[in-house]
């Protein structure tokens, strides 16, 4: 588009710091900027494009659904809705699906169930949440008042009461903080993605596991950028050995659409009645074609082939020249280096590779089928690029 630069800093929001590229095409793990410059795609349009671009197994499915219809509201029916439900539960064990639009909205939803599920059990007092410190959660009112970071409180104030905020090493805090409040839930990520790419410790996890099932406080886990293969299990908290109560997903899902999803279990599937929440865009027939698409496609297959590119960049990044450490799991990693990370991040975008950052660190979030010569040749570049060559 003629001007497209000029045209967005003059009418849209100034919320974003864009890098000084105009995608305008692309396929698989490659996009192409108005020069025509090609670059590898590490990021997914931050773990959204599950599949890379213009996948034609999701095309075809979106684009049957729309020669169908578009969207009807949740006032009917609809197939694709109920499919991907079924799917999820069948998938998980959850009993109950509440589809919204984000990953925000989703938390928004496990938030609301929780404080109700509560409510009904215990009464008006139980309605405190602990989340970690280092966390993120979401830009709505209630969901920056959720994430563990002071610098998402200012601005914006007065933010939803009811929060406490935990260090993520110490499960003893975590515990106190519970005995000290009225809890209903504890909600975390398994890996903090905004915070660095940090998983959480099996053990810290393992005990406040524990003291929630001993004193029925529920588990919310926010999968929004974890989930959906993410990590080389279809949800990264089967990699630490329990079930949550409930689990919050989005980005992934629907592999490029907008869509979320709340999964609720067995202790919560019936906390939420007719007319207690809603979503006129919630379950839309286009994104959830998507997200069947993508959904059905992430099996063993494929989660088996994410470890194995997940071990590479990991053999490949660790005790390289000028890298200090990696972290994360799946294809969801972190890499700190000895220069800026923004210098670094600069140089692997002039040289055609696409990651982000998260905190001080290069943030890579490829597409979960992108081809293994792809993923040598971008890691060829970053180890070029940390090492100041």
């Amino acid at each position: 588009m003629k001007n497209c630069k000029s045209i967005d800093k003059k009418y849209v929001a100034n919320t974003y710091s864009r890098f000084d590229i105009e995608i305008v095409s692309g396929k698989g793990s490659y996009v192409f900027d108005d020069k025509g410059k090609k670059y590898i795609d590490l990021n997914s349009g931050i773990a959204v494009n599950t599949f890379g671009l213009c996948d034609k197994k999701w095309i075809d499915a979106t684009t049957n659904q729309m020669n169908q219809f578009q969207h009807v509201s949740n006032l009917y029916y609809s197939a694709p809705g109920a499919k991907l439900a079924k799917m999820l539960c069948k998938r998980t064990g959850a009993k109950k699906v509440f589809f919204g639009n984000s990953g925000a909205e989703a938390n928004e939803c496990a938030i609301k169930v929780a404080r109700k599920w509560a409510k009904d059990k215990f009464g008006e007092d139980d309605y405190y949440i602990i989340t970690l410190k280092n966390s993120f959660h979401g830009r709505t009112i209630t969901t920056l008042k959720a994430t563990g970071q002071d610098v998402f409180h200012k601005d914006f104030g007065p933010f939803t009461e009811g929060f406490l905020y935990a260090d993520p090493s110490n499960a003893n805090e975590l515990i106190n903080l519970a005995k000290s409040k009225k809890c209903c839930a504890f909600m975390f990520e398994m890996i903090q993605g905004e915070g660095g790419v940090l998983p959480l410790d099996k053990n810290f996890v393992s005990k406040i596991v524990d003291y929630a099932h001993r004193n029925d406080i529920l588990l919310i886990v926010d999968e929004v950028q974890t989930g959906n293969g993410r990590t080389g299990t279809l949800y990264a908290y089967e990699q630490y050995g329990f079930t949550p109560d409930i689990v919050t997903t989005a980005k992934g899902l629907a592999g490029g659409l907008p869509l979320g999803a709340t999964l609720l279990f067995e202790k919560v599937e019936k906390t939420l009645g007719y007319g207690s929440h809603g979503s006129t865009f919630g379950a839309n027939p286009v994104s959830c074609a998507g997200a069947i698409s993508i959904l059905s496609r992430i099996n063993s297959k494929l989660l088996k082939s994410v470890n194995e590119k997940s071990k590479y960049i990991f053999d490949s990044l660790n005790g390289a020249k000028g890298i200090k450490s990696v972290s994360g799991m799946g294809l969801m990693i972190g890499i700190e280096t000895d220069e800026d990370s923004s210098v670094v991040l600069k140089k692997c975008i002039e040289n055609g590779v696409l990651p982000i950052k998260a905190k001080n660190k290069i943030r890579l979030l490829p597409a979960l089928n992108i081809p293994m010569n792809t993923l040598k040749e971008a890691v060829k570049i970053i180890k070029k690029c940390a090492a100041g060559e």
